[in-house]
């Protein structure tokens, strides 16, 4: 990978290699994806930071059985909105929005809002 994935992909694309990444569990591929300022915000999480991030939410990909990117969306040039669906191992599925900033090829902050039940 070159310096800056931006040189190679837009924001949509580095949003999808970021769910890639994290489905694989592939920690040295998905780590330059963000930036080192980055946040990630959710209903259980309220701006935490990359070392955070990567502690407690990136290994958590076991939980679920599939993952489904229903809508990648870029909103403008930096923001990137994703609606997945995805089946946990206990069988429930769920369908959530991110909305990914990317800025200079590097994700700098996601926004989780939790959707109910499918």
């Amino acid at each position: 990978m070159t310096d800056s994935p931006a040189e190679t992909a837009g924001p949509a694309e580095i949003v999808e290699a970021a769910f890639r990444h994290y489905r694989s569990q592939d920690r040295a591929a998905a780590f330059p994806l963000y930036a080192d300022d980055f946040t990630f915000t959710s209903p259980r999480d309220d701006h935490i930071d990359k070392a955070a991030f990567f502690e407690r939410c990136f290994p958590t990909a076991d939980r679920f059985r599939e993952q489904r990117l229903l809508h990648v969306v870029p909103a403008d040039d930096e923001l990137v909105l994703v609606h997945y669906e995805y089946e946990l191992t206990t069988g429930d599925r769920y369908r959530n929005v991110e909305a990914i900033t990317v800025r200079d090829g590097r994700i700098h902050e996601v926004q989780v809002f939790f959707g109910g039940t499918v």
